[in-house]
């Protein structure tokens, strides 16, 4: 039978500042007793399992990761409304009230936040400049196909030198996008990646693709804000995607760091 698990990481008051989170994991018998609550957690209203990171109170306060299982008692999902980016992830809230975790299902390699959630951190923010690069090249495709049936003073749009720039403009940031994120990619298949070149691939992309997205929407004119298009829907979506593992901001500071040889421009 398949079973759906989501990461529950990011809370309302700590995003980019993840290491500062409150959620606490106390020893008892036979397990922990988890306290917190977490935002913008994806799926986990139906979520079979939630990885949930805490400080452990009995360790030091290391932040390490606990496997919360569904329906448990003092355990609360609920819906985010209103979202109107990457809707296709339902995110929510979760609240935990003294919610019992056995020992086994605390996961022993994850000692601490390097160890644990800064390493999955680094492939997720690599994915995610993925699926960024890959809704920038959506909206160019829809920009262009639009392009070629859109009629105006007698004779398709793409024949206009202005558009034909456009679209010359939004492949070669595509383009740059895809060669930049391969070598990362490979460098992480080698071992070799590091999460301050990871946070700026991602920050690199995000913001390149957010120029994309808005080169399309113009292409299309006026009927670039109606979903029929879906240039619009590229838009909003990237904006969730623009801070979404982290804001362009923070992920840059983080390779300002590794290339200053570790001067730090935050906590």
């Amino acid at each position: 039978m398949d079973k759906f698990i989501c990461f529950g990481l990011t809370e309302p008051d700590y995003g980019s500042d993840a290491s500062s989170l409150k959620t606490t994991a106390t020893k008892t018998e036979g397990g922990y007793l988890i306290n917190g609550c977490k935002r913008w957690i994806g799926n986990a209203t139906f979520a079979d399992y939630i990885v949930v990171w805490a400080k452990n109170a009995d360790d030091g306060n290391r932040i390490q990761a606990f496997i919360v299982t569904r329906g448990s008692p003092g355990l609360k999902t609920s819906k985010i409304e209103n979202k109107y980016s990457l809707r296709m992830v339902q995110n929510a809230d979760i609240e935990m009230k003294d919610v019992f975790v056995p020992t086994k299902n605390k996961l022993t390699k994850s000692k601490d936040f390097a160890t644990g959630t800064n390493v999955i951190l680094e492939a997720s923010r690599l994915g995610v400049a993925w699926m960024i690069a890959g809704v920038a090249a959506g909206a160019y495709e829809a920009a262009l196909k639009y392009a070629l049936k859109r009629q105006q003073f007698g004779k398709p749009i793409a024949k206009y030198q202005l558009i034909q720039e456009k679209l010359s403009r939004m492949l070669n940031i595509c383009e740059m996008m895809n060669s930049n994120l391969i070598l990362v990619s490979m460098a992480m298949d080698k071992g070799k990646s590091t999460i301050g070149q990871v946070g700026r691939v991602k920050s690199g992309c995000s913001r390149s693709a957010r120029e994309v997205v808005s080169i399309a929407r113009e292409v299309c004119g006026g009927n670039g804000i109606i979903l029929d298009n879906h240039v619009m829907k590229c838009m909003l979506d990237m904006e969730a995607m623009h801070t979404y593992e982290g804001t362009y901001e923070v992920n840059m500071l983080v390779s300002g760091r590794e290339l200053t040889g570790g001067l730090k421009s935050f906590k």
